[in-house]
C-alpha cells in the first residue's frame, strides 16, 4: 500500500479549496472591486469572443423538437433564468443543456429554433452579455441555479446571469414577478392567470397584438401601484415592449396562416411560459421574426421611461438612457448603453478585458436595425 505524506493531503487540500473558490468562467466581471478582478483573471482562460452567426440558409417553418433536439428534464446543476424562449432553447439542446453559451451560440440556437432574425438576435444578445456575461472567457449564463442574485460571497461574481436584476431582466414581466417581491425567473401562476385573463377579454381566449398592448401597459401600471422601486428605464423600455411581441411573432406554429398566424391559444402559451419547452409538433416561425407589433403596441398606450422614487406611485419621467418610444428610439436606447449604462459597469478597463469590450461592442453595434442610422460610440475607444 502506497503511503500517504500530510505533505500529499496538504497540497490536496488547497487544490480542491482553490477549485471550490474558483471564479466561476461565466461570472460576470462587471463592477468587480480592483482586488477581486485581479483574482478573476488568474483563474480565467481569456479568449477572443467568436464572430456572430449570419442568417440561416434555410429560413422556414422546421420542425422544432426533431431528434437532434429532444426535450429533456433539466438536471441539478443546469442553469435557467426568467426568458422562457431561452430556457426552451436549452431544454432542447439548441443551447448546451446546462444553461452557458457563448453569444455566437444563443444567437445561432435562436435563429434555429425559433427563427428569430438575425439583427434582432444579434442586437438583444450583445447586450445581454455586455451587461451580464463575462466578457473575457466569452461566456453568458440564461439563469442561476438558486434564486440568489448579487455577488457570490466568495469571489465576488456575478453569477445570477440574466436573472441579474437591473441591467437586462427588468421589471413588469408578463409571467414573472418584480425582482422587488423575491423572485424575478419562476413562473408566476398569478400572472399567468392574468395573461389568460386579459386574452379572454381582449382576444377571444387568443393571446395576440392587441392584447399584448393592453396587458403590458396593465403590467407597467401594477408595477407603479404596488412596487416601490419600479423601474421602467434604459434598455428596460425597450425589451418590456419587445418581448410582449414575441409569443406572437415565435410561439405561434410556422406552419398556420390566415387569422390563426397571429393568435396564439393558451395551451401553447403554457407550454413554454411554464414548461419551457417546445409543443409536440411545433414548427418554427415561417419566416424571420423580430419585433414586429411593438409600434403598434407601443402607441396603444405610449409611455415615458421613469421609475418610482422608492414610494409607490411616485413614477417620475426619466429619459436620460433612452427612449423607445422617440423619433430615434433604437439609436436612444443604444446610446444610454453604449455611452453611460456599460462604462459605469466597467470604469476603467485594461488588457484583454478592454479588447474584448470594445469587440462585443462592435458586435452590439453590428446587430442595430439598417434602417436606424445611428451613429456609434466607442467608450472604450477602437482597436
Amino acid at each position: 500500500m502506497a503511503v500517504i505524506s500530510l505533505k500529499h493531503v496538504l497540497v490536496a487540500v488547497a487544490l480542491v479549496s482553490s477549485a471550490a473558490q474558483a471564479f466561476p468562467a461565466y461570472g460576470s466581471l462587471a463592477g468587480l472591486s480592483e482586488r477581486d478582478f485581479k483574482f478573476a483573471m488568474s483563474t480565467l482562460k481569456p479568449r477572443m469572443p467568436a464572430p456572430a452567426p449570419g442568417p440561416l440558409r434555410f429560413d422556414g417553418p422546421k420542425l422544432a423538437e426533431d431528434k437532434e433536439h429532444p426535450f429533456k428534464p433539466m438536471k441539478m446543476d443546469d442553469l435557467r433564468g426568467p426568458c422562457p424562449g431561452l430556457n426552451t432553447l436549452a431544454a432542447h439542446g439548441y443551447l448546451p443543456r446546462n444553461g452557458v453559451a457563448t453569444p455566437a451560440q444563443i444567437i445561432q440556437a435562436s435563429m434555429d429554433g425559433f427563427n428569430m432574425e438575425n439583427n434582432l438576435a444579434r442586437f438583444t444578445t450583445y447586450a445581454a452579455h455586455l451587461l451580464d456575461g463575462n466578457v473575457v472567457t466569452d461566456l453568458l449564463s440564461i439563469g442561476a441555479k438558486t434564486p440568489k442574485t448579487g455577488p457570490d460571497p466568495d469571489t465576488g461574481a456575478l453569477v445570477a446571469g440574466l436573472r441579474n436584476h437591473g441591467t437586462f431582466e427588468g421589471d413588469a414581466s408578463v409571467t414573472r414577478a418584480d425582482a422587488f417581491f423575491g423572485d424575478n425567473f419562476s413562473f408566476n401562476e398569478t400572472l399567468f392567470d392574468q395573461f389568460v385573463d386579459f386574452s379572454e377579454r381582449f382576444g377571444n381566449g387568443f393571446y395576440n397584438y392587441t392584447v399584448a398592448a393592453e396587458l403590458r401597459f396593465h403590467r407597467v401600471q401594477q408595477g407603479i401601484a404596488e412596487n416601490p422601486h419600479f423601474s421602467f428605464v434604459g434598455f428596460r423600455h425597450l425589451t418590456a415592449y419587445a418581448e410582449v411581441t414575441f409569443p406572437v411573432n415565435m410561439f405561434i406554429d410556422g406552419r398556420r396562416t390566415g387569422f390563426e398566424r397571429l393568435q396564439l391559444d393558451m395551451q401553447t402559451a403554457e407550454t413554454f411560459f411554464k414548461d419551457n419547452r417546445f409543443p409536440r409538433g411545433f414548427h418554427r416561425s415561417e419566416k424571420p421574426s423580430g419585433t414586429e407589433g411593438l409600434v403598434e403596441i407601443f402607441s396603444a398606450h405610449p409611455t415615458q421611461p421613469g421609475r418610482n422614487a422608492g414610494a409607490v406611485d411616485t413614477f417620475t419621467v426619466d429619459d436620460s438612457l433612452g427612449d423607445v418610444g422617440s423619433a430615434n428610439g433604437f439609436c436612444s436606447i443604444y446610446t444610454g448603453l453604449a455611452n453611460v449604462t456599460i462604462p459605469s459597469l466597467y470604469p476603467n478597463p485594461t488588457g484583454v478585458l478592454r479588447r474584448n469590450l470594445i469587440t462585443n461592442l462592435q458586435f452590439l453595434f453590428d446587430g442595430l436595425p439598417k434602417q436606424s442610422n445611428c451613429t456609434q460610440i466607442f467608450p472604450f475607444g477602437s482597436m
